[in-house]
């Protein structure tokens, strides 16, 4: 296919393929949209590694084409990379009032906010965006003030979901816009972008105000004080903590930064009712009756320096868990986690405190955000597309996400799984995947944004599985010949005092290849450097089958 100034053309930077770093684009001729900006947290391969953001080479490339950021909600792994977004490409960027909130912290965090355009919007507002009009309808999801999409372009309606479920009591009364979407469906919808996270999993999603009535009955039954640990941004599920706390006539602390920040900005713009005199600081928590008091905090995910981590093993300041006291998960570990947060649990069990966890059908205390097979269902049936991409999802989330779309009425042949970077184009209502654009990861490792790539993770890999030797010797620039050295020094191989026949092997081989070289009048101080590092690497593979890195330095005097 042709692309020519007429093209629809919608494909994804992040998003496809992974859970995390949502960025997805629509692109009508010389008009482009980008739909979120999220960031994605590193397992443990990545060793260092803060955050993954998506490669925006695409995006540079066409800058002046851009016209506009649209935030679906607030969630991280749609906002987490907004600052190093912006850093490249200062766009306006439209998002609804909460999640304004949370931008606006990240911005003012990175000295951002002053020069960044911030527009508020809302399910009633509708944008012209060169030749695209977009308009907005609400959904129910697992964070304040989500929104979906509406692309009217002249090729035809596309419809980017957000994340979301059919929750029809939710905790915060923010209900789903059903209406509005089936009559979006009756004006007719070309192509549904829509979310994956639970394409596998039968039935409806459980509604939030279940987690209420359970987490009502364990605050009555608790004896000491309660822990509830939960992602920060869940506003609803904070509210019914906040109800719960002033059921059972209890204090509430906040602990974890990011707990502390988003209960602020929710408290500050309307979404979250705590009464007078209830909050208390961390240094009053033990000054008060433990049946007097409920804790809010971070680390439902097992992250190390996480409020939950810290207090699990007795390294929080002012604040200590103490045999009798409950601790609830009221969140299910993301995938890849499962290994921190029973780590976690492990330690409250030996403390002595009463633990509730598990997934959220099991104890009650957690209902997913994310739609399950009728919810997707439900939306594909509302919408009626005639072309359908399934995102936000692994592959086999988007592969049973497509079986479910041809079961409602979607044509085989009609949908598109596809990854990062490739290219659906649409002219004259007929669709085809043919191209790709540039796509992948950019690594942020402190400061450093994209400076770190496979070599250095290498590296890095090897350092931490076999350790160093650095080996330095001086040479005499006059006679060539070794004037003091080899010296070895490990880190990470092996104990030297342990270790001495070893080390003066290796000095004995790096003084044979250094004379052996010297001999056949070679030079090149890095044919001497690659020389040692191969001799002396397969002597210690021999004797120790450990690869430590190599690091010969020679000094010329």
């Amino acid at each position: 296919m042709n692309v020519t100034d007429n093209t629809l053309s919608i494909f994804a930077l992040g998003g496809l393929n992974e859970i995390g770093k949502n960025m997805y684009v629509v692109q009508y001729g010389d008009d482009i949209v980008v739909i979120d900006c999220g960031g994605k947290f590193p397992d443990e391969s990545l060793l260092g590694i803060d955050l993954i953001i998506p490669d925006i080479t695409y995006l540079e490339e066409n800058k002046d084409k851009i016209k506009a950021l649209i935030l679906t909600h607030g969630h991280e792994d749609h906002i987490g990379g907004i600052p190093y977004f912006l850093k490249k490409l200062n766009i306006p960027i439209y998002a609804t009032h909460f999640t304004l909130g949370l931008v606006e912290l990240k911005l003012e965090e990175h000295r951002l906010l002053r020069d960044t355009d911030i527009i508020t919007i809302d399910s009633k507002s509708i944008i012209e965006l060169g030749m695209m009009k977009v308009s907005f309808f609400k959904v129910s999801h697992s964070i304040p003030d989500c929104l979906g999409i509406v692309f009217h372009t002249p090729e035809g309606n596309v419809v980017h979901t957000g994340d979301f479920k059919f929750d029809l009591t939710p905790a915060d009364n923010q209900t789903a816009d059903i209406h509005k979407m089936a009559k979006i469906g009756e004006e007719g919808v070309l192509v549904l972008i829509s979310e994956s996270t639970n394409a596998e999993r039968k039935g409806l999603t459980p509604s939030e105000q279940m987690v209420g009535n359970h987490m009502d009955e364990a605050f009555l039954k608790a004896d000491g004080k309660v822990l509830v640990s939960t992602f920060a941004s869940n506003v609803s599920r904070v509210q019914q903590v906040v109800a719960s706390a002033i059921k059972t006539n209890r204090k509430l602390a906040l602990l974890g930064r990011s707990m502390v920040n988003v209960v602020s900005i929710a408290m500050e713009r309307g979404y979250l009712s705590i009464p007078d005199g209830m909050l208390i600081d961390a240094n009053e928590v033990d000054q008060l009756p433990p049946e007097k008091v409920a804790i809010l905090c971070t680390g439902s995910q097992g992250e190390v320096m996480a409020a939950l981590a810290r207090l699990s093993t007795g390294n929080f300041r002012n604040v200590s868990i103490y045999p009798g006291d409950t601790v609830i998960f009221a969140a299910s570990p993301i995938p890849g986690n499962e290994k921190a947060v029973s780590r976690i649990i492990d330690n409250l069990y030996q403390i002595g405190a009463h633990v509730i966890y598990g997934s959220g059908s099991t104890t009650g205390m957690h209902v997913s955000g994310h739609g399950y097979q009728e919810d997707l269902k439900f939306m594909l049936t509302l919408m009626k597309p005639t072309y359908f991409i399934p995102i936000h999802g692994e592959y086999r989330m988007l592969h049973h996400h497509r079986l479910l779309a041809e079961s409602v009425g979607v044509e085989p042949g009609n949908s598109f799984i596809i990854k990062n970077g490739e290219v659906v184009d649409i002219q004259n209502s007929v669709a085809r995947q043919t191209r790709a654009i540039p796509s992948g990861n950019i690594y942020v490792d402190g400061m450093g944004v994209g400076d770190v790539g496979s070599v250095v993770l290498r590296d890095r890999k090897q350092l931490s599985e076999d350790g160093m030797l650095v080996i330095v010797i001086t040479i005499s620039r006059a006679e060539q010949k070794i004037i003091s050295g080899p010296d070895t020094i490990t880190r990470g191989f092996v104990f030297v005092k342990d270790s001495d026949y070893l080390i003066r092997e290796v000095n004995n081989i790096v003084k044979n290849t250094v004379q052996e070289l010297q001999e056949e009048n070679v030079r090149q101080w890095s044919v001497f450097k690659q020389s040692i590092k191969k001799s002396v690497g397969q002597y210690l593979f021999t004797k120790t089958k450990r690869k430590p890195m190599i690091l010969p330095i020679i000094i010329e005097i």
